[in-house]
Formats: structure tokens, sequence, C-alpha cells
């Protein structure tokens, strides 16, 4: 684990693996809830968790640095469901990169638990973890310009869901009808840090 300043009040934590940043975003914010750390903002990323607005940020990085950051504890029971449709135009390509069929595709997808690790690249797009290493997929090599809402999207250890029409460069596989962003739900992602996801849909 490395912690490095960022400005006078942030510090970025670096770390190994997904497993080790989603443990101890899950740890800082223990903290935070039990009043143990005063921060305005955890966010994690794929290997790193950066920390804004702290008193102190240089003693905290050294007490990080000395200490081991216990496993991520159970997650909540609730899973949020996804409808899903795999009818994406990568859906065959994806199918062939696994030696599988299509409908293998889906049925692998579809019966796989998965956890938001980090949000980013859209507000309400998250970067679910859970397929075993032996389903990563690379990107296209020619991304779109333009991916509609809702497509359900597959790279390298990924899984995500384009909340809004945007370029993009990841496998498409499915549609899904869920609203991903919602400015007048409180919250207004339907995913965080955390969650659980399960996508459910028919091969």
């Amino acid at each position: 684990m490395r912690a490095l300043p960022v400005g006078n009040g942030a510090l970025l934590v670096e770390v190994s693996s997904d497993e080790e940043a989603q443990a101890l975003h899950a740890e800082l914010v223990r903290r935070r809830t039990e009043g143990s750390l005063s921060v305005r903002e955890i966010v994690p990323a794929a290997r790193t968790v950066l920390l804004d607005g702290l008193a102190d940020p240089v003693r905290l990085a050294a007490q990080l640095t000395a200490s081991e950051v216990p496993p991520a504890p159970p997650r909540p029971r609730e899973v949020v469901e996804l409808p899903v449709r795999y009818d994406g135009p990568d859906l065959v390509d994806v199918a062939a990169h696994w030696g599988v069929s299509p409908e293998d595709v889906a049925r692998v997808h579809a019966g796989t638990e998965f956890t938001v690790a980090f949000c980013g690249f859209a507000p309400g797009f998250g970067y679910l973890t859970g397929l075993p290493a032996r389903y990563d997929v690379p990107r296209r090599a020619t991304p779109r310009t333009a991916v509609p809402p809702g497509s359900v999207a597959l790279a390298g250890p990924y899984t995500g869901v384009y909340p809004r029409s945007s370029p993009g460069g990841w496998q498409l596989i499915g549609t899904t009808d869920a609203v991903l962003w919602d400015h007048a739900r409180v919250p207004a992602a339907l995913l965080s840090p955390g969650t659980r996801v399960r996508f459910v849909g028919a091969p």
C-alpha cells in the first residue's frame, strides 16, 4: 500500500488489486461512519482510493501504510436486479472469444452475481466485477461514436451499463431498460460502490 498526498487536503492510496481497493474503501467508510475518520469524500477506483477533505493527510498516510486493512465485511443482502435482453451487436463476437455459444454467454452472465467495484466514466456508470478471469474480453479495436443508453457491455474484467448515449469501446452483449441515473431520484445513481447486482434475463 502506498499513500500519496494530493494538494493540501487529499490523499491517494494505491493498492495492488480490485479486491484490496474494495476492502480499503469499506474500511474507510466504516471509520467515517463511526466517527474515527473525518473526511469529505471517499472515492474508490480500480486500484486506488482517494480521500478528499482531510485535516491531516500526512498523519493518515502514516497510519494507513503501517496497518493492515481487514477484509471487506459481508455485503448487504439486498441485490439490485437489472432486467436484460441479450441482444447486443457484439454478443456473437464475445461468444467466439469465450469459445461458447451466444446462449452460453447469456447463461454465464445472468448466472453471475456482480459487485460494483467503483463508479466513473459517466454519472451512474458502475464498474462491475464478478466474472472469472477466463471471461475477460478486449475492448473493441474501433470504439463506437455513440453507444445507446441501457447497453450492457463487457471490457477486460468488468461489466457495465451505459446510463446514457456516449462514445464507447466496450463489447455490447445486451440491453436493459433500467434507469441508472435519475437526478430526481435520491440517490440519483442506482448503483454505488459495494452494490450487489444481478442481470435477470433469458439466454
